[in-house]
């Protein structure tokens, strides 16, 4: 099993009693059987219960115990994929229909919150993205315009009007409004009370080591402890674990990103940050610092070309040192110490979209992957795209985000 991250997480700490799920201790028939309880995993199952289909989800460990207990909570539109390269990449009807998509999930993310019986901490807020030096300032100009001319609610801010909302200065950087922040935590395990008050049924600490097709049509998969499910449909919403069990996809690009969450800040502090926007900048690997409804301070970034999290707590630790150097550069007043920190695996396409849709090869087989930084978006966008694929057999994005694009 892959090792998804090391260190001191802190969302899991946010929710400490949560329900369990039994493990599958006999076979079953379901229309569709997902596999992954995480955040797309948990959305999937959540829609297609919605819609009248049988659903089941198979998580191996725990709901919500994999990725999303390292996720960034950070919701935007705007993508690790700038939408003047999207546009140039694959043109601009659909790179802007994949953007105005994107700020649709964000809608539908907190529309799903604002129902659940778990307080997922889901908060609008707005996003300062920024040239990390001059020259990378006509670029982000460029951008501008882009999301500008096509209608996406954006500003920019000049650096006279950046220091006077922050105490740091920047070449530029361009304000985004619609985007969210929230506890992945909590939705998740929100979600998946939801999907299983709709009828779904989840199991946990349930490993699925075989899948087969058969003539007529119906998958067959057999868990480690030799019970099998029968679906019509299989999606697999498993992030970044091994790839036994998949066609012969284009793999992601694996690497390590590294993330620390201070202690609660006093207020009179976070004053100097202007509106609790998210903060993050065009150097790659970049820097991202959002805050927290309790007034903690998420600082992450620094990425490495290395898939698998750091274990050494000492190596860990020089990472985390400079993650908090940067906190401190850009905020001085902010001397409060991290208290949780980790590293955890990161995937990104070679495209830089999500893996969304069904398997060209196999029938009745889907993949909801939504690699990359937006990767809570992308999961909300595969749960429509999938449901619709099984419903009415099609999907606006479905070319767009499909495993046979012609951009991989």
């Amino acid at each position: 099993m892959k090792e998804l991250h090391t260190g001191h997480l802190f969302w899991p700490t946010t929710l400490e009693q949560h329900r369990t799920y039994p493990a599958l201790t006999e076979g079953i028939k379901v229309q569709a059987a997902v596999i992954g309880g995480g955040m797309s995993g948990s959305i999937c199952a959540y829609l297609l219960t919605q819609s009248g289909i049988s659903t089941a989800i198979l998580e191996r460990n725990t709901i919500a115990g994999g990725s999303t207990s390292a996720n960034t909570g950070l919701l935007q539109f705007s993508n690790d994929v700038m939408l003047c390269d999207l546009i140039d990449q694959i043109g601009t009807q659909d790179a802007v229909q994949f953007y105005s998509a994107c700020v649709k999930g964000v809608q539908e993310i907190g529309e799903i919150a604002g129902k659940l019986s778990i307080d997922s901490h889901f908060l609008p807020r707005s996003s300062l993205y920024y040239a990390s030096t001059e020259q990378e300032l006509p670029k982000l100009r460029k951008e501008y315009e882009a999301l500008r001319q096509n209608d996406f609610d954006v500003s920019f801010w000049e650096p006279d009007t950046i220091s006077k909302h922050f105490p740091f200065r920047r070449p530029g950087a361009i304000i985004t409004n619609g985007d969210a922040e929230i506890n992945p935590f909590r939705f998740v395990h929100g979600v998946a009370i939801a999907a299983a008050a709709e009828g779904a049924h989840i199991y946990e600490d349930t490993d699925v080591v075989s899948h087969e097709r058969t003539d007529d049509g119906k998958h067959h998969l057999k868990t480690a402890s030799g019970h099998e499910i029968e679906a019509d449909n299989v999606i697999y919403a498993i992030g970044y674990e091994p790839e036994e069990l998949r066609g012969k996809l284009i793999k992601p690009i694996l690497n390590r990103s590294f993330a620390a969450v201070t202690a609660v800040q006093d207020k009179d502090k976070l004053m100097h940050w202007h509106e609790q926007m998210f903060i993050w900048e065009t150097a790659r690997p970049y820097l991202y610092m959002r805050t927290t409804m309790e007034g903690r301070v998420i600082i992450g970034g620094l990425d490495e070309e290395i898939e698998h999290p750091i274990d050494g707590e000492r190596e860990r630790s020089k990472r985390i040192n400079k993650l908090y150097d940067k906190l401190t550069a850009h905020f001085p007043m902010l001397d409060v110490p991290f208290e949780y920190e980790w590293s955890a695996t990161f995937g990104e396409s070679r495209d830089n979209l999500p893996f969304i849709g069904e398997d060209p090869a196999i029938p009745g087989v889907y993949y909801c992957l939504g690699y990359g930084g937006n990767g809570s978006v992308y999961s909300m966008i595969a749960s429509h795209i999938i449901r619709d694929l099984i419903i009415v057999g099609s999907h606006p994005l479905a070319d767009i985000v499909g495993l046979s694009r012609p951009t991989l």
